[in-house]
């Protein structure tokens, strides 16, 4: 693995600092997360503004996350919906779900945002069963070695024009290595196979780096011929 530089993390906090500023909801958010012994695999402060405007770019209206967590990227997720728009985030955890919950409320967004608990596949394709609207905005920022099968159900459960965006997809650069010892590398590599000359989807993938150390997120729009 790639060694991190402590520059990375000074340049998220001036970024933070010069376009973001504090934010006591996602700071909260963070604490309880931390308290109840969640993993600290949030999206930074940085990354998780730019799903925001992500979001808000596309004007998505309904989006869906895979990968819930504490609620952090959903929080930020929610703040770029419209009055009536609606967010669904599977998360595999139960007490993951609870906490989210309760901190997607303490943000006041508990009427935007919806958690289903279960294995995501089998709640994607429950999902696809229903009459529910299409998304406009789908994150994925679960299990990595699902991300092939969640790209097909996210194409199916997509509008024309929709944004996908995988995160962790570069993986301290291992990705590049068929023989990784990293269990996560498999399926982030299926995904780009699945994404080459696809049909469907146009992307492309962004290496950063900073407080979360060297990964990436894939971005794909969903083609409307």
């Amino acid at each position: 693995m790639a060694k991190s530089d402590p520059n990375w993390s000074d340049v998220d906090d001036y970024i933070v600092e010069h376009l973001i500023g504090d934010d006591p909801v996602l700071d909260a958010c963070l604490a309880a997360n931390a308290r109840e012994g969640l993993p600290a695999i949030d999206v930074s402060s940085a990354q998780g503004r730019m799903l925001e405007l992500l979001a808000r770019g596309v004007r998505a209206k309904y989006i869906l996350e895979i990968g819930t967590l504490g609620g952090y990227s959903a929080i930020s997720l929610a703040r770029a919906l419209p009055d009536d728009g609606h967010l669904v985030s599977l998360e595999l955890e139960p007490q993951y779900a609870a906490l989210a919950r309760t901190n997607i409320e303490r943000a006041g967004l508990s009427d935007k945002v919806e958690i289903i608990v279960g294995e995501a596949i089998s709640s994607l394709a429950a999902l696809e069963e229903s009459d529910r609207p299409r998304f406009d905005f789908i994150f994925v920022d679960a299990d990595k070695e699902n991300y092939a099968a969640y790209l097909d159900h996210a194409i199916r459960l997509s509008r024309p024009g929709a944004m996908l965006v995988f995160d962790n997809v570069v993986r301290e650069g291992e990705v590049i290595d068929p023989d990784s010892s990293d269990p996560k590398v498999p399926g982030t590599r299926a995904l780009y196979a699945a994404l080459q000359k696809h049909p469907k989807v146009d992307a492309t993938a962004i290496q950063t780096v900073g407080s979360k150390k060297w990964d990436g997120f894939l971005l794909g729009i969903v083609r409307d011929d």
